[in-house]
């Protein structure tokens, strides 16, 4: 079973991430294979050159990195898996044609997002880049992975009860 996980930018993505590791369930992000071909490139990991290589790698399609972190999915020896960074309807399609999987979105407040950027000190976050990463995502179609999912989280207290909320998501598919 595939949990996906979709949301905006700070929406606590990466809490699934944490929940994952701590359960020992293997985790692919497409923004780890962005990052990684930033660095590769040997490109300053900025907001501008991730969006560029991330563009890029989606390709014409808009599938590309997802292709690649499907295979990686379907590669794993475990009955349980998590992927994160899809963003479109398409690509929730793919994945499903190939695997079963249930999506789960984080949802928080754009003000509650915007002070998540601001704490958390990745290379590739500012606030001047908030509003175009938005709407970055917006046109690639993340809204609608997140307007279908199949369960909710709203990250709006602490990381503890998102985790526990997402337990109770994976409980009840599992």
């Amino acid at each position: 079973m595939l949990f996906v996980v979709v949301g905006m930018p700070a929406s606590g993505k990466n809490i699934a991430r944490s929940y994952a590791e701590s359960k020992h369930i293997p985790f692919f992000a497409t923004g780890d294979v962005v990052r990684e071909e930033v660095k590769r490139r040997g490109l300053e990991p900025n907001a501008e050159n991730t969006a560029m290589v991330s563009t890029q790698l989606r390709g014409a399609d808009g599938m590309g990195v997802t292709q690649l972190v499907l295979s990686h999915v379907k590669g794993s020896k475990s009955d349980l898996v998590f992927m994160e960074g899809i963003r479109s309807l398409q690509e929730v399609e793919l994945i499903r044609k190939n695997v079963d999987c249930v999506v789960v979105a984080f949802v928080a407040p754009r003000k509650l997002r915007l002070e998540r950027i601001m704490s958390r000190g990745r290379s590739d976050d500012s606030a001047d880049a908030f509003d175009d990463r938005d709407m970055r995502e917006i046109a690639y179609g993340a809204s609608v992975p997140v307007a279908l999912a199949d369960g909710y989280i709203l990250n709006t207290r602490s990381m503890e009860d998102a985790m526990d909320d997402l337990d109770n998501i994976v409980k009840n598919y599992v």
